[in-house]
């Protein structure tokens, strides 16, 4: 038989797992469950918000993004409820097809009216949003400017457009401005920013990045997952806060935190609404939101406009935890929200700081390279509406007995 009939043997693709295995990331991760220090994957038994149960103790959550406590309120609960029993379980199709509910309208003219836009478009995740929107809008010849600190979801977005991706250092406009200026004049350039961190818990400058963007020609679109429902009027987001709404052209979100349900949306001009809802493959692509998620999105937005004692009470409870934590000699950061990062830099020693805190009753979410640079490692906490005086207290006592015991502090 001629060599040029012999069929080549390619290596195999899953070589790499097994070495990940052996003496890689996934072998740590074994080591960790084996000897009861893995802090991810654990499954809660109960859940009422403020507090969960876990192998059949209770801990105070620190580690939600339920920031109004909205998921277990009563008439998020009986929306969802009611939902379900009107539209079933689910749309079993995409929006483009048999999957448009009538809800689904309701909620996105509702979304446009609390977010002063033309119009509102509603995904299954948050994280298909960012994708869908990003790579709809930044096409080959165009440039995406990135905060160095954006949201995963953002990355992947650009990662998946046919544009090109700038990235500038977090919360640093001379950085902006230099790397603005690389766009050629020839290319469309969009700015996606964080309205509020996720890790650091520190706030845009928005206003000064409008500026930037205008004397530069670009767009910008501020991601407000973390920001909604915190931030602003009632919690309308980022550009509220500022008062930069008619300047701001994309203001993205999610259901998954303040609202206590799941899905994402996007708000802006009619035009690139529009323009979105007829080019983002994650939304063309994918089944509707539930019926479920709707419902309970739709009652979470009516108590963000009637309770903003939600948002007064959620800022002094994340106040009085901040102080606190830096009284006692903890890095927090530059945070200024009701996210607050605890800094340990040392990747083994944040573990033990999160075992400590685990075993005598806190939960929060240790956050470990490649999550963060190799000398940022830290336990994020973000607080909750709900969340009692008493709680905190308990809270602050805790941290201190654990931060003395791992040598933290």
């Amino acid at each position: 038989m001629s060599a040029n009939w012999i069929r080549k043997v390619c290596m195999d693709i899953f070589e790499k797992i097994k070495k990940s295995f052996k003496n890689g990331e996934m072998h740590e991760a074994e080591q960790a469950i084996k000897y009861g220090y893995y802090p991810f994957f654990l499954p809660l038994e109960e859940t009422e918000g403020t507090e969960v149960k876990i192998n059949g103790r209770k801990l105070i959550m620190l580690g939600s993004n339920n920031y109004l406590g909205l998921s277990t309120h009563p008439k998020v609960k009986e929306a969802a409820i009611e939902a379900v029993k009107k539209y079933g379980t689910s749309t079993t199709g995409s929006r483009f097809m048999n999957g448009t509910l009538a809800i689904h309208r309701e909620l996105e003219e509702k979304l446009a009216d609390f977010l002063n836009k033309d119009a509102a478009i509603v995904f299954s995740t948050g994280y298909q949003t960012n994708v869908g929107t990003i790579s709809a809008i930044v096409g080959r010849n165009d440039y995406a400017i990135t905060d160095k600190e954006d949201h995963a979801s953002i990355i992947d977005g650009v990662k998946m457009s046919f544009g090109k991706m700038l990235r500038f250092n977090h919360n640093d406009m001379k950085s902006l401005e230099t790397t603005i200026e690389k766009v050629p004049e020839e290319s469309g350039s969009l700015i996606v920013i964080d309205g509020i961190y996720s890790m650091a818990g520190d706030i845009s400058p928005l206003p000064e990045i409008l500026k930037i963007a205008k004397k530069h020609g670009a767009r910008v679109m501020v991601d407000d997952a973390h920001s909604i429902g915190v931030l602003g009027r009632n919690g309308r987001g980022t550009a509220n806060y500022f008062n930069v709404e008619d300047e701001t052209d994309l203001i993205m979100g999610t259901f998954s935190k303040s609202f206590g349900s799941l899905g994402g949306f996007v708000a802006g001009s009619k035009d690139t609404i529009f323009y979105v809802k007829h080019n983002a493959r994650s939304f063309i692509f994918s089944a509707s939101m539930s019926p479920a998620n709707v419902g309970a999105a739709l009652a979470s937005l009516e108590i963000m406009k009637n309770e903003p004692e939600r948002i007064e009470h959620l800022w002094k409870i994340a106040n009085r935890m901040r102080k606190g934590l830096k009284s006692l000699g903890f890095d927090v950061g530059t945070s200024n929200t009701p996210i607050i990062p605890v800094y340990i830099r040392d990747r083994m020693k944040t573990v033990f700081m999160w075992k400590a805190l685990f075993d005598l009753g806190v939960y929060c979410n240790p956050v470990l390279p490649p999550g963060v640079p190799p000398t940022e490692s830290l336990l994020r906490t973000s607080y909750i509406a709900t969340h009692t005086e008493e709680q905190i207290d308990r809270a602050l006592e805790i941290f201190e007995k654990a931060g003395r015991k791992v040598g933290i502090i």
